[in-house]
């Protein structure tokens, strides 16, 4: 996970999956999920950085 990754899943979740997974499933639920709440956005995005 680089900075870039880190700052952007912390501000701006959706495009921080974006970046890693493209306009996939994960995307689309990250965007839901921060509509909803910003921190399950959050969350979201770091697991989804984090796994392999």
């Amino acid at each position: 996970m680089s900075i870039l990754e880190i700052i952007l899943a912390i501000f701006i979740p959706p495009l921080g999956v974006l970046l890693r997974k493209g306009i996939s499933g994960d995307f689309w639920i990250n965007l839901l999920l921060t509509i909803l709440g910003v921190v399950p956005g959050i969350i979201h995005a770091f697991y989804v950085l984090t796994k392999k």
